[in-house]
C-alpha cells in the first residue's frame, strides 16, 4: 500500500457522514441530496454490512460499501476512490467478506467504462456474469444523466487466485462500432468474441449524448447475444477491448 495510505471501517456518525459527502462529489450531486445518505449507510452498518474508507494522511480519497447476501456470499453497493487507491479498498472488503466466511462477492458497473472493466476483470479477476439493461431506470446525476443505466454484474472469486488475462482482440469483424470502427471480432475457434467500448463515454456522453447512446445499444446487443450462447466476460485490455469467453459448460 503507498506510504501514508490507511483503510479502516467507519462506524461513527461523523466518519459516515464524509463518506456520504465523497459519494455526493464523485457522482456530481448536491450534498443535500447524496446517492448515499449517511443515515442509510449507518442502517447497512447496524445490519451487519460494511462501510471502509481509504485515507490519504488525514484526507478522506475513497470509500465502499458492502452487505451480507445468501450462500455464503457478499454484494458491494458502492466503490469509489481516487486514482491508484482503488484496489486498497477492494481488498479490505475482500478481507472483511472472507472473515465472515464469504466466498465471493457481486457488484455492478457501467460495461462503457472501460477502466473500471479492466480494473474489475484484470486488476481483480473478477468475471462479467450477467448483462442488465437499463437497471436503474432513469439517472439524475452529474455522470450519468440522459442515458441508459445498463450495468454488468461482475462476481468475484475471493479465494481464487487472479487468472491470466486472455490473447488480445483477433479474428474477423463481426459488428461494426457507431466511430465506423470495429466494434465485435470472433475467433474461429468460436471461443472468444471480443467487443469494443469508447475511449471515455463520461467525456463521450457530456459532448455528444446522441452518439453516446448508440454505443451503449451497440454494445447492448454484442452482451446480450454473446452472454445467451453461454459466454461471459473474462478481460479488458489497455485499449478498449473486452475479452468474453465461452464457458465449458456452453463450449
Amino acid at each position: 500500500m503507498t506510504t501514508g495510505v490507511t483503510v479502516r471501517t467507519v462506524h461513527d456518525v461523523a466518519g459516515l457522514a464524509a463518506v456520504s459527502d465523497h459519494f455526493s462529489d464523485v457522482w456530481h450531486t448536491p450534498r443535500t441530496a447524496p446517492p448515499y445518505p449517511a443515515e442509510v449507510l449507518h442502517s447497512l452498518v447496524h445490519a451487519g454490512g460494511a462501510v471502509h474508507a481509504v485515507y490519504d494522511g488525514q484526507r478522506l480519497a475513497g470509500a465502499a460499501v458492502a452487505v451480507l447476501g445468501a450462500e455464503r456470499s457478499t454484494y458491494s453497493l458502492v466503490a469509489a476512490a481516487d486514482r491508484g487507491l482503488g484496489y486498497a479498498v477492494k481488498q479490505a472488503q475482500r478481507d472483511w467478506a472472507v472473515g465472515l466466511g464469504a466466498r465471493t462477492m457481486r457488484w455492478t458497473f457501467d460495461p462503457l467504462v472501460g477502466r473500471n472493466a479492466r480494473f474489475n476483470l484484470a486488476k481483480l479477476g473478477a468475471v462479467g456474469t450477467e448483462y442488465l439493461v437499463d437497471f436503474y431506470g432513469p439517472m439524475t446525476d452529474g455522470v450519468n444523466d440522459g442515458d441508459e443505466s445498463d450495468r454488468l454484474t461482475v462476481t468475484w472469486d475471493l479465494t481464487a487466485p487472479r487468472p491470466p488475462y486472455e490473447a488480445e482482440a483477433h479474428g474477423p469483424v463481426i459488428r461494426t462500432a457507431p466511430d465506423g470502427g470495429p466494434l465485435a471480432r470472433r475467433d474461429l475457434a468460436d471461443r472468444y468474441v471480443w467487443c469494443r467500448v469508447p475511449d471515455d463515454i463520461v467525456e463521450l456522453r457530456a459532448a455528444d449524448p446522441t452518439l453516446a447512446l448508440r454505443w451503449r445499444h451497440a454494445v447492448r446487443e454484442v452482451f446480450l447475444e454473446a452472454f445467451v450462447a453461454g459466454f461471459r466476460a473474462t478481460g479488458m485490455s489497455r485499449d478498449g477491448w473486452y475479452t468474453l469467453t465461452r464457458t465449458e459448460e456452453a463450449a
